[in-house]
């Protein structure tokens, strides 16, 4: 049984909404969850390290609570910990042309979240986020308004620009105890997409000078981040293998990574 923080209202696409939380299966077909009483959040916050992990850019709402579910039993925390998956709508109908368009979606739940975590999360022991994708955008934009420091923050395979840590969120960067980034060449989305999707998004809001992903080049200033933080070449990590899939196993060294990260043991990609 996993937990999951709901920011959706439709199966693909959709509005974002302030997020409730959901108990159950998410692997089951469709997701067998049901919503857990508001009675009942503070208390499944209280006194715990507290992990939000969420997917990136076109997932859908069965796919993305699939995939939390999976990796919440790989990452098999003990009960100090509580893992809460985040589904979000960064998807649409007709998909991948919306990608320059979905940055509102991801800041709209990332603010929805702070507030989120700033209401029922106070009694925590501790607060991290691990994000996939454009999902960092999301984390990010939750941690800077945040009211509390954060523990530990994962960025895997970041569609977000390389120096966002210390230009548009730097104030979410200072509040983190540690960063850690997982960044592949071999990520075909993040040469390829992200580039071309990343220069409509500023033509369209005009708020960045467009360069290279962080999950892709890794960011430009490594000392603010745990290192390693590249993955080697030799590993062929594409953009789909960070995170639970059909017929991919790939995803099991980042879920590795991430727990052995949440602990505060020394950063290393798992042999």
């Amino acid at each position: 049984m996993a937990y999951f923080l709901n920011f959706r209202v439709q199966g693909v696409g959709g509005p974002v909404i302030d997020p409730y939380l959901l108990t159950g299966n998410g692997s089951a077909v469709p997701p067998s969850v049901s919503v857990v009483p508001w009675g009942q959040v503070t208390s499944l916050f209280a006194g715990k390290n507290v992990v939000f992990v969420t997917h990136g850019f076109h997932v859908s709402y069965e796919d993305g609570a699939d995939a939390l579910e999976q990796l919440a039993g790989r990452l098999n925390f003990p009960a100090s910990y509580q893992f809460i998956g985040m589904l979000w709508p960064g998807d649409a109908v007709i998909p991948y042309i919306d990608y320059p368009f979905e940055g509102g979606p991801a800041m709209d739940s990332g603010s929805r979240l702070a507030d989120f975590c700033n209401r029922w999360c106070a009694g925590a022991q501790s607060l991290s986020f691990v994000s996939h994708s454009l999902g960092a955008r999301m984390v990010l934009q939750a941690i800077t308004g945040l009211n509390r420091r954060v523990r530990f923050l994962c960025m895997m395979a970041g569609a977000i620009n390389r120096d966002c840590l210390t230009t548009e969120y730097a104030v979410a960067a200072a509040k983190c105890d540690r960063i850690a980034v997982l960044a592949s060449h071999n990520d075909d989305v993040l040469k390829i997409a992200f580039p071309v999707g990343d220069l409509i998004a500023d033509l369209i809001h005009g708020d960045h000078t467009p360069q290279s992903a962080l999950g892709y080049d890794g960011p430009p200033t490594p000392s603010i981040v745990q290192s390693p933080w590249q993955i080697a070449d030799s590993a062929g990590y594409g953009h789909g293998d960070y995170l639970p899939s059909t017929g991919n196993t790939k995803w099991q060294k980042p879920a590795q990574f991430i727990s052995s990260n949440v602990f505060g043991q020394p950063v290393v990609w798992p042999a």
